[in-house]
């Protein structure tokens, strides 16, 4: 038996009844999401910490808070949003003609003018019925801000939380549903071997966040029933750290975001690339900042969270093998932790530079010049965030102009995730499409093209109806040489 059709069936329904294409609804919807997050902030972030060790600032800042912020905005410019779009249309200047006027020249004046009598916009209309399978390294935000957008547009939706954060799972599968039309909206639950029955259905978008593995998994499935996609993968995001810079600066800010959420970021730097003058200045920085975040014994530390669960603590500990150890690499399996750890003398053929490492290690390779770094980024996939640290801003924009990567940061870290302007996305192996703010509601929408024309000037219209003449073509090939000129 189908575990899924049912509520699959029951949600289609909803969106052919209409009733999630009206402001008021998918407003109503988005309030709901902001009062679960201020009503189980703290359920959430006893779930997060037990899942995760994820402090309270971490998850506030990037769970909770960032997710409310989404709604504000959604909320704020839902009205906006909705509203058609008008385009401009045929804007051809001339004196006004006759309608049986025997120039050709006058006539398809008369052609393109009546056009702009018509009404041109562009109406963004919902999909449908949209699958949002969330990964478990950010189970909140990474759950909430596509699922803002689904509900903005006017969707209905099938969440698929990840089983691996077992905690925050529970709560969105017992909780949330409180909070919205459930008619409308579904929580659905398993392994690998459900979320494949699941994608066996016909969807109107599938959105996923994960590894690009399973990425192509989805894609596929995707593909049988022609469904779209956002595929929001991974990678391995390179960092350039230039000569000229200040190394305790730098290493402030890479030491942060490589080691925040204890490395289990998509957007985190993978890899350092330096020359080896930079890296004998960059170690020392390195170990202060690491101290100075986390103390003499990172374990203890509040602010340090640990490893998921214990598959990817042994893929990871494996890869403390790889080069040498310049800073931390203590482990302990009985509490999965990984100190902050940096690698030196790493060899690119190395598991630790062919795989996504995603835990608190970090790799430093040595180039001798920027032409070399930038050829050693490109010869590999394109990543989903690239960074350059510089004093020089010409040296930042030439790594920006000469490489191309999902996002880029000049002398930071993800800061350029939190733009509400900029949209969030990779490209090539690191993924596909975007979203955050207008650019989540724009993904799960359909952009139709809407002309409503005169029912009336069909004297104007004959020309493009049989039988046709020399003398028709050549009209009507001179109007659509026209700009923006429609006529067929």
């Amino acid at each position: 038996m189908d575990p899924f059709s049912d509520t699959l069936q029951r949600l289609r329904e909803a969106f052919r009844s209409g009733r999630t294409r009206t402001a008021e609804f998918r407003a109503a919807q988005l309030k709901g999401l902001g009062r679960f997050l201020q009503e189980n902030k703290q359920l959430l972030q006893e779930a997060l910490a037990q899942d995760l060790h994820k402090s309270a600032f971490e998850s506030e800042v990037s769970e909770t808070s960032i997710s409310q912020g989404e709604i504000n905005l959604a909320l704020k410019n839902l009205q906006a949003w909705m509203k058609d779009e008008k385009v401009p249309k045929n804007l051809v200047s001339g004196p006004g003609v006759k309608a049986g006027s025997a120039s050709p020249l006058t006539t398809t004046r008369a052609l393109a003018q009546a056009t702009q009598l018509d009404s041109a916009f562009i109406r963004k209309e919902p999909f449908g019925l949209v699958l949002i399978i969330a990964p478990w390294n950010y189970p909140v935000n990474l759950t909430m801000m596509p699922l803002v957008g689904a509900l903005a547009a006017g969707n209905c939706v099938v969440l698929k939380p990840s089983e691996i954060s077992k905690k925050t799972e529970k709560v969105l599968a017992e909780v949330l549903p409180q909070y919205l039309d459930q008619s409308c909206f579904a929580v659905v639950l398993g392994g690998p071997e459900e979320t494949e029955k699941l994608l066996e259905h016909k969807f109107d978008y599938i959105f996923f966040t994960g590894s690009p593995r399973v990425g192509k998994i989805v894609m596929a499935a995707a593909a049988k029933h022609l469904t779209p996609v956002t595929l929001e993968l991974g990678g391995k995001n390179p960092c350039y750290v230039d000569d000229n810079c200040n190394p305790q600066n730098v290493a402030n800010r890479v030491a942060w975001f490589r080691y925040f959420n204890t490395g289990q970021t998509c957007v985190a730097p993978d890899y350092v690339l330096c020359s080896p003058e930079m890296q004998e200045r960059l170690l020392p920085a390195l170990q202060n900042a690491i101290t100075r975040f986390y103390g003499e014994d990172p374990r203890s530390s509040p602010d340090l969270g640990r490893i998921i669960n214990e598959k990817h603590f042994q893929r990871l500990r494996g890869l403390l093998g790889c080069g040498r150890v310049a800073i931390g690499g203590q482990s302990d399996e009985t509490d999965r932790y990984i100190a902050p750890t940096v690698l030196v003398d790493v060899q690119e053929t190395e598991p630790v530079m062919q795989e996504e490492i995603f835990g608190p290690i970090l790799p430093i390779m040595n180039v001798r010049s920027l032409d070399e770094a930038v050829d050693f980024i490109n010869r590999r996939e394109k990543p989903l965030s690239l960074y350059a640290f510089s004093n020089s801003k010409q040296v930042v924009k030439q790594v920006l102009a000469r490489t191309s990567s999902g996002g880029f940061c000049g002398n930071d870290g993800f800061m350029h995730m939190i733009v509400a302007s900029l949209p969030f996305g990779g490209v090539g192996a690191s993924g596909m499409g975007s979203y955050h703010s207008k650019f989540s509601f724009d993904t799960f929408s359909h952009h139709r093209a809407c002309l409503l024309r005169s029912p009336g000037m069909e004297k104007i219209n004959s020309i493009r109806y049989p039988p046709y003449s020399l003398r028709s073509m050549r009209m009507l090939l001179v109007a659509v040489e026209t700009p923006s000129c429609t006529l067929l």
